[in-house]
């Protein structure tokens, strides 16, 4: 069995109707990641919101120059992106373990409208006003001790499970 490598894959390429928004999600690597599975994904887009995030030496390494074709922009208030973005008709989904938040797996997107996926600071999560934002607040079952995960890991997650329902 010959192992296909990014040059001889058969993956149609695809855009999805997804904004990818940052809540202050500033380190490095994180960001890099980000740009990576963004492109795995086929993310229309992502705003890192937040002060002095930049790109980096230690961005382009992890991002393995996806930052070049990955459409992005910087804003300092995440708020003025969500306000914007709820303007434009996108559905407001935040990544969040919170008392009201539904599983990933079991909720159902609305396919007519255009996503724009939230997610948090790498230590605080999404900041409340943002929270208070969202049309729905999504979250990852987990079973063991821990109550958090990686933001790159969580994104992951659900931007596979929100492709799968879009396909």
């Amino acid at each position: 069995m010959t192992q296909l490598n990014h040059y001889n894959t058969t993956f149609t390429k695809k855009i999805f109707p997804i904004v990818l928004v940052c809540d202050h999600v500033t380190n490095a690597p994180n960001i890099g990641s980000l740009f990576r599975i963004a492109d795995a994904f086929g993310v229309e887009k992502i705003i890192f919101c937040g002060e002095g995030i930049t790109i980096g030496r230690k961005v382009t390494k992890t991002s393995r120059a996806t930052e070049k074709f990955v459409n992005h922009e910087f804003n300092t208030s995440t708020k003025q992106m969500v306000d914007a973005l709820i303007n434009s008709g996108y559905q407001i989904l935040a990544l969040e373990i919170t008392a009201n938040s539904t599983p990933i797996h079991n909720y159902k997107l609305d396919g007519t409208k255009p996503i724009a996926l939230i997610i948090g600071d790498e230590n605080f999560g999404i900041s409340e006003p943002i929270l208070n934002k969202a049309n729905q607040t999504i979250h990852i079952d987990m079973f063991g001790n821990n109550s958090s995960m990686n933001v790159v890991q969580a994104t992951n997650i659900a931007l596979y499970e929100i492709t799968k329902q879009l396909m």
